[in-house]
């Protein structure tokens, strides 16, 4: 059985760290081989007690937002447990568990607004890494909310998730300037 200091260890080893934001595809099978039946778990509320603590609510939050980035890049699947990843991060926000956690882990518990197409998120997530010092995150929060304000969505989620593009969203995603995820 699989615990949340299991998660927390393996997502937060050096081995980890330098594939947060730089996957391979062997990274990206070997989470699916290894956490799949977990992530479905987590998105079936099987895993909902975890929300009663800190590091629990931390690593339900990787399972449901950065796993299946990974596991499922470039399929609708990727974005399938979103929605909760954020439900998850607001419930650990409202109860104050991100004053318990780490400031080198704080970040990943906060993403999932970052991740979010509402602007409302968005807002939240640049005041969230502000307030922690969270400067480099920041940077990324402030981009993303500046899309989400612009666009009212992510333009590069759009193929995807089969949207159809606007004119606006088709010259930015040609642009040099476009974030494709």
């Amino acid at each position: 059985m699989i615990t949340p200091d299991d998660i927390l260890s393996f997502w937060y080893s050096p081995q980890m760290q330098p594939h947060w934001f730089a996957s391979t595809p062997q990274i990206d099978a070997m989470l699916r081989d290894n956490y799949a039946a977990l992530w479905q778990d987590a998105l079936q509320n099987k895993l909902d007690d975890w929300m009663d603590s800190p590091q629990g609510a931390l690593a339900l939050v990787i399972i449901l937002d950065q796993f299946p980035l990974n596991m499922f890049r470039g399929l609708p699947q990727s974005f399938a447990s979103e929605a909760k990843a954020i439900a998850v991060a607001k419930h650990a926000i409202s109860k104050g568990y991100d004053r318990f956690i780490d400031t080198s882990q704080l970040a990943f518990l906060y993403m999932p607004l970052m991740h979010s197409e509402d602007l409302a998120d968005q807002d939240r997530a640049v005041r969230l890494y502000a307030a922690a010092g969270l400067d480099n995150n920041l940077q990324f929060a402030q981009h993303h909310r500046a899309i989400v304000a612009r666009f009212g969505r992510f333009p590069h989620r759009n193929a995807i998730l089969g949207r159809a593009s606007t004119a606006a969203e088709r010259d930015y995603l040609n642009s040099n300037d476009a974030f494709k995820g």
